[in-house]
């Protein structure tokens, strides 16, 4: 099972949990979950005009053996307007665009997609049950 938790956070309500969102799926190969602005396609959704998170921006896919992997999905702009940095274990590393990391198994840790323009963030919290 994968455990996600969400958070939209600006400079002024950071630490606040207003507004936080959960979902989870089971560890099946093939389960998915999404996080962006498209409610339709998107099981945690950003507010609609918070424009540096995209439509669907990150996929968190189960494999074979119920591994997990998060995939930052390339947007329609060459450059994106948002870095996403995943910290676990007391690791923090950044994810590139485009790119896809495997989540740890049995373990929990934090996304943050962070706005490059103003202070705000979406937090995505994760915890995987082995």
């Amino acid at each position: 099972m994968l455990e996600l938790t969400m958070a939209a956070v600006t400079a002024a309500d950071a630490g606040a949990t207003a507004g936080m969102q959960m979902a989870e799926a089971p560890s099946e190969p093939g389960a998915v979950l999404r996080v962006g602005r498209d409610k339709s396609v998107c099981r945690l959704s950003t507010p609609d005009d918070w424009l540096f998170v995209s439509r669907v921006h990150l996929e968190f896919r189960c494999g074979t053996g119920g591994t997990w992997q998060l995939t930052w999905l390339r947007g329609s702009q060459p450059d994106p307007s948002s870095e996403v940095r995943l910290t676990f274990g007391g690791h923090t590393r950044p994810v590139s665009y485009g790119g896809t990391v495997p989540l740890p198994r049995g373990g929990s840790g934090d996304i943050v997609v962070q706005d490059r323009t103003e202070p705000r963030s979406v937090n995505v919290g994760f915890h995987h049950e082995a």
